[in-house]
């Protein structure tokens, strides 16, 4: 993952049929189509390698099951307006 990136997006590119509503859906633009051709004839989807916020909108908008994969770096900032100890209490039974 990149130093200015908050996320990492994998993509499995032999299911990815590059329909590119990924690319289109990714604020940061760092999803890109690739010029090699994936087992089912597709130009796949592949990430640049940093920059990724990991807000998940190519997740939720891939129509691809299980072709799209993002993880949240675990140290990234928090939140503005939330400190790492307000983010620790949520949920706690102490609430």
């Amino acid at each position: 993952m990149g130093s200015n990136s908050r996320g990492d997006v994998v993509i499995d590119a032999q299911l990815c049929k590059g329909c590119s509503l990924c690319t289109v859906a990714c604020a940061p633009g760092v999803l890109v189509q690739s010029n090699f051709l994936n087992r089912q004839g597709y130009y796949a989807i592949t990430y640049t390698g940093s920059g990724c916020t990991g807000c998940g909108v190519c997740f939720y908008v891939c129509p691809e099951p299980g072709a799209i994969t993002v993880r949240k770096r675990k140290d990234s900032p928090p939140p503005a307006g939330k400190s790492g100890a307000d983010l620790g209490d949520q949920g706690s039974a102490g609430n």
